[in-house]
């Protein structure tokens, strides 16, 4: 009767029923319902080639993200070290925003370099630019001296020219 006339959140509800050291009927029943579900998702995961392929590059896109924030936040050996809350999450909101950069930088560039190709006749194959990731950061300064003196066409909102090679192949 009281549930019908309170909102109660399901892992609130799972909670109460799972205090005990001698879980009810309806506890029990709930874990069952899990178990089964955990089973069927191993199966799927076990049969289904495909599947974990999607699961496997998910995970390394995570990877990666997570190697171009530790690239990003290089001291202190990239641990949050404020005590306080607010303090740890302006630390994270400004990893997050210059990771964002990063990934906004390499995106907007790797599209230039795709248009760039295409108008040069060379259409780079499916399968390539599948592979291409905005997570790389090889070929940025994380250390060092920054200058912030902008060249005209910068502050104009054009991009900076590509790099090439001597043999006019472009570079990373």
């Amino acid at each position: 009767d009281y549930l019908q006339q309170c909102p109660v959140h399901a892992s609130e509800l799972v909670g109460s029923l799972l205090k005990s050291s001698r879980p009810s009927g309806l506890a029990q029943a709930i874990m069952e319902v899990g178990r089964v579900n955990k089973t069927l998702y191993l199966l799927n995961y076990i049969d289904d080639e495909e599947y974990r392929r999607r699961i496997l590059t998910q995970l390394n896109r995570g990877e990666g993200r997570h190697a171009v924030a530790r690239a990003i936040c290089y001291g202190q050996r990239g641990e949050i070290r404020k005590r306080y809350r607010e303090g740890q999450e302006d630390q994270l909101g400004a990893l997050g925003l210059v990771t964002n950069a990063v990934v906004l930088w390499n995106t907007l560039y790797m599209q230039e370099a795709l248009s760039h190709l295409r108008s040069a006749g060379e259409i780079p194959e499916d399968e390539h630019i599948s592979r291409l990731s905005p997570l790389m950061y090889g070929h940025i300064n994380m250390l060092g001296h920054y200058t912030f003196t902008l060249p005209e066409n910068i502050l104009k909102g054009e991009l900076r020219p590509l790099n090439f090679n001597s043999n006019n192949e472009l570079l990373p």
